[in-house]
């Protein structure tokens, strides 16, 4: 198999790299960082591992890297890990040159690889794509709405590339780690952070990537060795189609509290999920 690993050559992108060789991948490192790449290609001093300086950001050499790559092979597994945090700051005070900035690198650049790599997957009617969100982006973090909100637009382009994907035998995960790096050195405290290693990432990435993985459409926490489904998870809450805000409120608890939970995967899930929740209210009047 054949692997693109955007950001392979620093990180826990670099450790994907070594890892996907060892298992016997052809690994194809996308980075922008000259210095890095030519270190890692040095380090792993493979005959399988080969690299383009690419920008993600910009769809037109993406494409052209793409183009030049299926003239001799098929892509079969994309790991889109490139990134950058951005400053911190509040999201009142944040620059937006620089929300632009990660917003493109982060998101746009997940999409431009996922845009320019499926067709080619969808030809051999097979793919395995990682997409790197981020828990900020799940579950906040101060200082970080850039990057939290250009996460979580990868969980949901996820989601979707999840179900359209599906019946060319294309499995789509989004993993959400927590590692320190050098991105993240200013972020995690370094008592904390040699708990969680780059290397430590690294197996889920290797099964998702695989040809023995068959789940789709999930998202993944991992990090200091814990590995573990997230869920958007959701219930049947409160009935009521001629509802007050007076309602709403007296109401709240039960609409907050989740009791016999079910995740949708698709909107139509969530339809369902609405019938029956009236249905169950028409059938209680």
């Amino acid at each position: 198999r054949t692997a693109i690993v955007t950001g392979g050559a620093q990180g826990f992108g670099l450790d994907i790299t070594k890892r996907l060789i060892r298992s016997g991948a052809s690994v194809i490192i996308w980075d922008n960082d000259q210095k890095m790449v030519e270190k890692a290609i040095e380090d792993i001093k493979s005959p399988n591992l080969s690299f383009n300086i690419v920008d993600i950001s910009n769809y037109s050499k993406v494409e052209e890297c793409v183009q030049e790559i299926t003239k001799q092979k098929n892509i079969d597994i994309l790991i889109n890990n490139a990134g950058i945090t951005g400053p911190t700051a509040t999201l009142w005070e944040y620059d937006i040159e620089m929300w632009k900035k990660v917003v493109d690198i982060n998101l746009m650049g997940t999409f431009n690889c996922c845009r320019a790599i499926v067709p080619n997957m969808i030809k051999n009617n097979y793919g395995r794509i990682v997409n790197v969100a981020s828990p900020s982006g799940l579950f906040g973090n101060f200082g970080q709405a850039n990057y939290g909100a250009a996460k979580m637009g990868i969980v949901g382009l996820t989601n979707v590339l999840a179900i359209e994907g599906a019946k060319y035998n294309i499995k789509v995960n989004v993993i959400a780690p927590t590692a320190y790096t050098r991105m993240t050195e200013g972020l995690i405290p370094e008592d904390v952070g040699k708990f969680m290693t780059p290397e430590l990432v690294t197996p889920l990435v290797t099964y998702l990537a695989s040809e023995a993985c068959e789940p789709t459409h999930e998202i993944y926490g991992v990090a200091a060795g814990r590995f573990a489904r997230i869920g958007i998870i959701t219930h049947e809450g409160y009935v009521n189609q001629q509802a007050t805000a007076e309602d709403i409120a007296n109401n709240i608890d039960e609409i907050r509290t989740i009791t016999d939970g079910t995740y949708p995967l698709s909107n139509d899930d969530e339809n369902m999920l609405i019938m029956k929740a009236l249905q169950g209210n028409s059938s209680n009047e």
